[in-house]
């Protein structure tokens, strides 16, 4: 499985927020409910030089909000939404997370993302690298729709 290295500067996304609280399938939910109201923040997202989005993140955080790792990776905050620029502010009904600079472990989603989760996890383990914040799930638009597991693993 392909893993790359790279460090993101603090980021914010805006997106549909929801919580393991919300009962099994709630992610599916929360990207249904964004997907269908994509264009109240379309105006919003971050895009590149060709006018492509820069990213869509499941982006996550622990209950205190201060982006830690899920309690036993079970139970926290899910935030299914676009990157946009800092200054954009969400709209009513939308939830905007701005997440710290970390340097991140990108790992290829190629089998599903239970798969590059648990492949990312190992990776930490047989590496003796510690896991210094919430795990996130990132598509990239311009890679296809490529979709990573990211593992921040220094806070910056």
């Amino acid at each position: 499985m392909e893993i790359k290295e790279s460090v993101k500067e603090t980021f914010s996304v805006i997106g549909k927020e929801g919580s393991t609280k919300d009962g099994e399938g709630f992610i599916q939910k929360l990207w249904e409910n964004a997907n269908s109201h994509f264009k109240e923040i379309e105006p919003l997202v971050k895009k590149d030089d060709k006018g492509i989005p820069v990213g869509f993140w499941g982006a996550m955080s622990d209950f205190s909000r201060k982006f830690n790792p899920w309690d036993n990776f079970k139970n926290g905050l899910y935030l299914a939404g676009a990157e946009v620029n800092d200054d954009a502010e969400a709209p009513i009904g939308w939830a905007k997370w701005t997440i710290p600079s970390y340097e991140f472990l990108f790992v290829k989603v190629e089998n599903g993302i239970d798969e590059a989760f648990s492949y990312g996890i190992n990776y930490l383990k047989e590496n003796d690298i510690k896991l210094a914040g919430a795990v996130h799930d990132f598509m990239c638009p311009s890679e296809n729709g490529q979709q990573y597991v990211v593992f921040p693993i220094t806070k910056l």
